[in-house]
């Protein structure tokens, strides 16, 4: 398939980085030859330096021939502009933009078939702020993914030294649960692994493991955690990303105080808020946190510009008595750190972005391939054909590549946490977790590319 992707930032890159090794045939546009001159030297792909909106750079990168334009700059007009030329002098079958302007998003009527024809349009800051509303939904979890349309769901969340589960293999938590329980990996001081039966918790784990939705609240206070509802939020930060969030909190009826230094921007929250409070102050100033009562947040989660300052103020907020932080962090280097010093959770726009555009335009029986942590692994989403290899047989019976476990099943609108004797059947919708490494194999296995539109 040929693609253009215009925009050679960090989205760019890494969509860039998935397509081209899966043997897409890309092209890449930036105004940024040093951005460029890095792409080339890590990704087989053809670079353009210019502009996105240009019709005589678009035309060089041969947007006639184009079956997909991702335009994914950080500039909406920019990408607007280019999807706009490919649908009125290239028809290109399908288009994605990066729309970060909070009024804008997929449902805008300036985005239909009867205008700009953007077939996904996404904001990162509100990939991001979905990501940690679902967080809070199961407060006690880290991270949640959804699957098999929300009937299943991906929990993550780090393993404390008091634990019931500490010190017991997986064999023995299943008894001891008291019914399916199924954990798909653990990151251990920086390494990622896919445990067996015989493997043993320990504490400071970061668990990722499989429930069905209705449970996931069962599986997380089994393993200690309060799942208790959020009823008192703090912001830090005033920018689109905190407007976005503090809206949708009003609409859960959460109480909300938002932290940020800008007088414009606190007027501004003031104005289009309608029960938010606004505070004009330093978030890390311990004196104001103190003073606004911080001890009595469900959470506190930052979203400035500054990851460094996210991560300092979330510590500060939960040393002040702060039941949990979120911050936000675009930095995959920065992943690993957040479970061991003792952050709740991560809201990720470029990850999000990045997830929502592969679901978007994977294809056929592959549904979804949503990386985990820090990108070494994935968990897949698809449908079991009669011909794969992995259909009729009890999983115990398969080789599979190394670092692979099949997590859930859905068969029938029936949820299925699966064991050895499990079998998979043709049509069976199935998710499960393997290293980014393995992603050939398993296609060989499924017998089925990871196929797009």
């Amino acid at each position: 398939m040929k693609v253009v992707v215009i925009g050679a930032g960090e989205v760019g890159r890494n969509i860039s980085d998935i397509l081209s090794k899966e043997g897409n045939d890309l092209i890449i546009i930036d105004k940024d030859e040093a951005r460029l001159k890095t792409v080339t030297e890590t990704l087989d792909v053809q670079t353009i330096t210019g502009s996105g909106s240009s019709p005589r750079i678009l035309k060089k990168a041969k947007l006639d021939q184009a079956e997909m334009v991702i335009a994914v700059t950080d500039s909406d007009e920019t990408n607007i502009v280019a999807c706009l030329i490919a649908s009125t002098q290239s028809k290109v079958p399908f288009k994605i933009a990066r729309i970060r302007m909070p009024d804008l998003d997929q449902n805008s009527v300036i985005f239909d078939k009867n205008h700009l024809k953007i077939d996904l349009c996404i904001n990162p800051e509100r990939e991001a702020v979905n990501k940690a509303i679902s967080i809070m939904d199961y407060s006690g979890a880290s991270e949640i993914i959804d699957f098999a349309e929300g009937r299943i769901k991906m929990v993550a969340f780090s393993i404390d030294r008091s634990c019931a589960a500490v010190g017991k293999n997986l064999i023995e938590l299943n008894n001891l649960y008291g019914g399916d329980i199924l954990i798909a990996s653990i990151i251990r001081s920086n390494e990622l692994i896919i445990p067996k039966g015989n493997s043993t918790i320990r504490a400071k784990d970061y668990i990722f493991a499989f429930a069905e939705t209705k449970n996931v609240r069962t599986l997380l206070k089994f393993f200690g955690k309060d799942t208790e509802p959020v009823q008192r939020v703090f912001i830090l930060g005033g920018g689109n990303t905190s407007l976005m969030l503090a809206e949708q909190l009003e609409v859960k009826g959460i109480s909300t105080k938002i932290i940020e230094k800008r007088q414009d921007r606190c007027e501004m929250l003031s104005e289009r808020l309608n029960k938010a409070v606004c505070l004009l102050g330093d978030g890390t100033s311990q004196d104001l946190l103190k003073e606004e009562n911080i001890q009595e947040a469900d959470y506190f989660i930052a979203v400035t510009g500054d990851e460094e300052a996210n991560i300092l103020s979330a510590l500060l907020a939960k040393q002040l008595g702060a039941k949990r932080a979120i911050c936000l962090i675009n930095k995959v280097d920065y992943s690993h750190l957040i479970p061991i010093i003792g952050i709740d959770g991560v809201m990720n726009p470029r990850q999000a972005t990045i997830g929502k555009i592969l679901h978007f335009i994977r294809k056929g029986k592959i549904i979804s391939a949503t990386p985990l942590s820090d990108e070494k692994a994935e968990a897949v989403e698809f449908i079991a054909l009669e011909t794969s290899e992995i259909t009729g047989k009890p999983l115990k019976n398969i080789k599979f590549p190394k670092g692979t476990i099949i997590g859930a099943i859905m068969r029938n609108n029936r949820v299925i946490i699966p064991g050895g004797d499990t079998m998979i059947l043709p049509d069976d919708r199935v998710i499960l977790v393997t290293l980014r490494s393995a992603i050939s194999q398993i296609e060989k296995i499924l017998t089925v590319k990871l196929d797009y539109f």
